[in-house]
């Protein structure tokens, strides 16, 4: 994920712990925050989009606060 390919993005902050790389942007020009997370171990990235109000909270918990890829509790018809 090139997340900082964005002009003027800025790492407000930063945390990296047994592979997993967890940092909350800030786009100045479109005024977005955001936390991405890069999992070097499997592959896996995602970015979650991060209201102000709830950005650290974002920062501190992003897996809960992320989509699923699939719905695997989706009920059978």
């Amino acid at each position: 994920m090139n997340t900082l390919v964005e002009i003027g993005v800025r790492e407000l902050d930063r945390r990296c712990h047994n592979g997993i790389d967890v940092r909350l942007l800030w786009n100045p020009r479109t005024n977005r925050l955001y936390v991405t997370v890069e999992d070097d171990v499997n592959g896996d990235s995602f970015e979650v989009g991060a209201p102000a109000a709830e950005a650290l909270e974002v920062f501190r918990h992003p897996y809960a606060y992320a989509k699923p890829a699939h719905d695997d509790y989706a009920l059978a018809s």
